[in-house]
């Protein structure tokens, strides 16, 4: 009987280990928690009294790039996270999303203090406190300061534009949905009037309130993206155009463009320069920021007030930003990553973007037109849109001449 006894024990026990392993492998199996969009505090001495978020995708590795993202009036952070479609691409493509909030506070509304000068210039108040939102990423998250970007909508769109001309620096691109070119407006009272009707100026009046931001500044300026409803009667179409004037007389680049394309949900694109500034029409479209639910690599977001169902727009300034690392949309053969040395006079050619794709200068994927080696998007692919594609070495074309 002893022997019985202890023999069982001994079965129990090891049963015993068996259930503990097996729990051990369930729990190892698990995936790790989900990333949500979290408060983060003690960002920096926050001056502009804002408050911060952040979004860091599980996965996330070392270096990876970071978005701001500026909500509209009435909104705050988590609605805008939410709704605008970040998060898919952020899962996705691995990148961080710095999302400030406005407190009522600051603001009855709820909008970023776009029209203050005391918010809106570098070093101060809002635009100092984003500033160090930026800086807490880069120190805690690892975020690559190089890659680092800013949208917004509306209110956000003009803080959006506020922080690239405050910090050219620190900013490689942004986009600006719905709203005011930097510094139209100095003081409530003039906000409305920048609003609608809007305000006209000549490209270089608009282009020194950006370089009188950051005084002496003679590095690289960030790549802007402008996105506009042409049915707009909160904020004026005529921003747009103001807009579009004022930052490619910053990068120094013609009002015309050297290429147009027509896009889904009758979303006209003019590109200026080397792929610098981007301006898209969504026609028809109201106040808001281009939304369009769906499973598809291009649709995103909610619709819903402010959130407008046409063209995904966060698809499309995530590929201007160049956040799809090459992985968002097919690469071509073989993939360059960045400009190389130009060993001859560049080549300058125009042509449709059929012909560009059967010359080698680019390849297709899904309908469009991609500049070889750049990846640039140029347009549908076929005999009705126009390029020009200029060569800076082998194998390497870029949109403009």
């Amino acid at each position: 009987m002893r022997r019985s006894s202890s023999l069982l024990t001994r079965l129990a026990g090891v049963a015993a280990g068996v259930v503990l392993a097996a729990a051990a492998v369930l729990v190892a199996a698990l995936p790790a928690q989900a990333a949500t969009l979290s408060q983060v505090t003690g960002f920096g001495s926050n001056p502009g009294n804002l408050a911060m978020y952040a979004y860091r995708p599980d996965g996330l590795p070392a270096n990876a790039p970071a978005v701001v993202l500026l909500h509209g009036c009435t909104q705050n952070a988590s609605t805008y996270f939410t709704n605008s479609g970040w998060q898919k691409y952020a899962d996705q493509w691995k990148f961080t999303v710095i999302v400030p909030q406005q407190p009522s506070a600051n603001n009855a509304n709820s909008c970023f203090n776009w029209f203050e000068t005391g918010d809106t210039a570098r070093g101060q108040g809002e635009a100092l406190s984003v500033k160090q939102m930026v800086d807490h990423a880069r120190a805690n998250y690892g975020t690559d300061a190089s890659r680092v970007y800013v949208s917004g909508l509306s209110g956000g769109g003009a803080m959006s534009a506020v922080m690239l001309a405050t910090y050219p620096d620190v900013f490689a691109a942004g986009s600006v949905i719905a709203g005011i070119p930097y510094r139209c407006a100095t003081s409530m009272v003039n906000a409305f009037s920048c609003m609608n009707p809007g305000v006209d100026k000549t490209p270089a009046q608009w282009g020194d309130l950006v370089r009188n931001a950051y005084a002496g500044y003679t590095g690289k300026r960030p790549r802007v993206a402008i996105w506009h409803g042409t049915a707009d009667t909160t904020v004026a179409p005529l921003n747009a155009a103001e807009s579009r004037d004022q930052w490619t007389n910053v990068l120094g680049v013609s009002q015309t463009p050297t290429s147009t394309a027509a896009l889904p949900a009758g979303t006209s694109l003019e590109v200026y320069g080397s792929d610098q500034v981007r301006l898209y029409r969504v026609s028809g479209m109201g106040h808001g920021t281009p939304v369009d639910p769906g499973s598809a690599t291009d649709q995103c977001g909610t619709a819903g007030a402010y959130f407008l169902d046409t063209i995904c727009s966060t698809y499309r300034d995530a590929l201007f930003f160049g956040l799809n690392g090459g992985g968002g949309t097919p690469s071509p053969t073989p993939t360059a990553t960045a400009s190389p040395t130009p060993t001859t006079a560049p080549v300058c050619v125009t042509a449709s973007n059929y012909a560009h794709v059967t010359a080698g200068r680019a390849y297709q994927s899904g309908g469009y037109a991609y500049a070889l080696g750049s990846n640039q998007r140029m347009g549908l692919y076929n005999t009705f849109y126009t390029s020009t594609l200029k060569q800076t070495g082998p194998a390497y074309w870029v949109i403009g001449c």
